[in-house]
């Protein structure tokens, strides 16, 4: 397709849906397997790819689904507190519709300038700087999943544990395992790191059917236990029931969950006929679930829990519940499994970024992925707010790699007029990613420091 022609269709379209249907239907050939991070394999899409071959539209739905579906469902509660549940609400809908739109811009971008991963997109329009800059984000992306992850395990398993066998903290040694902080170090350094130093950890991808059971599972005990549980001290505000003070805040945690631009062109892929039109359906099915997911969780724990919200909704749960103990139970076994593939992501980054090109060195290997966990690993020794880590991680690189890098690729591969209705919306899209990277940072950094409602780790 010739640059005068994509000039030529853009000048009578008012949006990227109208060049979708423009495209060449073919954004990757079948000569070669998918590549994600860097060029590295993605665990999830090319295990399926192995097993199943090319996707059909419902395969392709499950695999996005699954990319947004995550642990981030866990904080919506959260973030309706810190919008306010009239403008949580709204906030979430409106954003699921762009980042529905930026997802797909990411395929049209690729496309445009002829490359088939993020990052060579990126590169491409931008060089070295665009580069460092994409691949920052995807790396404290998956970072600060990781080190989510290790707080998760720390509020769920030793609840778990303490549940099961009464008796477990009146016994010496054995005690330390209903403790948070011996549990993260026990779980993460005796299950999680052995499973990092793995090269290829395509097997893992079948914790992606336990990661979408624990969802149904947590958003059903929010549901049916949440009502009964509402603490006595918990209050509504005219703030909490319209606009609270948190606002960008409540941005960033919906965005990290909503975030899966990483996987975009992997997902078109992966298509048995990948046309634009066809990847339309799988995105707006794929955000649309997640949306509705996100709503009855978010809507029932917020107004269950209230003012106490907290970044976990389930520790808002008592230690002896039941139900809550099972759906602790899968979404720390989750979590423990999953962690390896978000440190699989950090080291690639950053080995990839280090030495682009040299051959595999297993010392090299194993130092970035002990000094990874490690790290990781102090931090959700030091704090159990999952809320300020969400904030700051969707604050940071959620923000960059879904409102800010799509829009401002396609204005830099886009030769129409700059106020082309389509550019316009590129450019308020990544106005307002800077926005709140810049005033949600700067309030959750304030938070951490001022903060005082938040029980201590125990």
């Amino acid at each position: 397709m010739s640059t005068a022609r994509i000039d030529s269709d853009e000048e009578s379209l008012g949006s990227i849906e109208s060049l979708d249907h423009e495209l060449d239907p073919s954004l990757a050939g079948e000569d070669g397997p998918s590549v994600g991070l860097l060029g590295q394999p993605n665990s999830f899409i090319i295990g399926i790819a192995e097993q199943h071959g090319k996707s059909n539209l419902r395969m392709a739905f499950m695999n996005m689904a699954n990319s947004i579906i995550g642990a981030g469902i866990i904080g919506q509660p959260y973030a309706l507190r810190q919008a306010g549940l009239l403008a949580g609400v709204i906030l979430l809908c409106v954003l699921t519709v762009v980042i529905d739109w930026t997802i797909r811009l990411m395929v049209t971008n690729a496309k445009l300038s002829g490359t088939k991963t993020y990052q060579g997109t990126v590169e491409h329009c931008f060089g070295k700087p665009g580069l460092i800059a994409v691949s920052l984000s995807q790396g404290l992306f998956a970072f600060g999943g990781s080190m989510a992850f290790c707080v998760i395990i720390g509020d769920t398993i030793p609840h778990v544990l303490a549940a099961v066998f009464p008796g477990l903290k009146n016994i010496p040694v054995l005690s330390l395992l209903t403790h948070r902080n011996p549990v993260i170090l026990l779980f993460v350094m005796g299950i999680s790191y052995p499973l990092s130093l793995n090269r290829n950890i395509t097997a893992l991808a079948k914790a992606s059917m336990l990661a979408l059971v624990s969802m149904f599972v947590i958003t059903l005990t929010v549901i049916i236990r949440g009502p009964a549980l509402t603490p006595e001290d918990a209050h509504m505000t005219t703030p909490l029931l319209t606009i609270n003070s948190g606002f960008f805040q409540a941005v960033s945690v919906i965005s990290f969950a909503f975030v899966c631009h990483h996987n975009s062109l992997l997902i078109f892929d992966s298509l048995k006929t990948p046309s634009m039109d066809r990847f339309k359906i799988v995105t707006h099915w794929s955000t649309f679930v997640s949306m509705v997911a996100c709503l009855f969780m978010g809507i029932s724990g917020f107004l269950s829990f209230q003012n106490k919200t907290k970044g976990n909704v389930l520790n808002n749960f008592p230690a002896d519940d039941t139900m809550a103990n099972v759906a602790r139970f899968c979404f720390g076994l989750n979590m423990v499994t999953t962690f390896p593939l978000e440190i699989f992501v950090c080291r690639e980054v950053l080995i990839e970024y280090l030495y682009p090109g040299e051959p595999f060195v297993k010392k090299r290997h194993v130092t970035a992925t002990t000094v990874l966990t490690l790290v990781a690993m102090g931090v959700a020794l030091t704090t159990c707010n999952l809320g300020i880590i969400l904030e700051l991680v969707g604050a940071s690189s959620a923000c960059s790699m879904a409102y800010i890098l799509p829009p401002l690729c396609f204005v830099k591969l886009s030769k129409k007029h700059p106020r082309s209705r389509t550019k316009i919306a590129c450019y308020a899209c990544a106005a307002f990613g800077a926005l709140v990277m810049v005033i949600s940072t700067t309030q959750s950094l304030a938070a951490m420091f001022t903060e005082t409602e938040h029980s201590p780790c125990v």
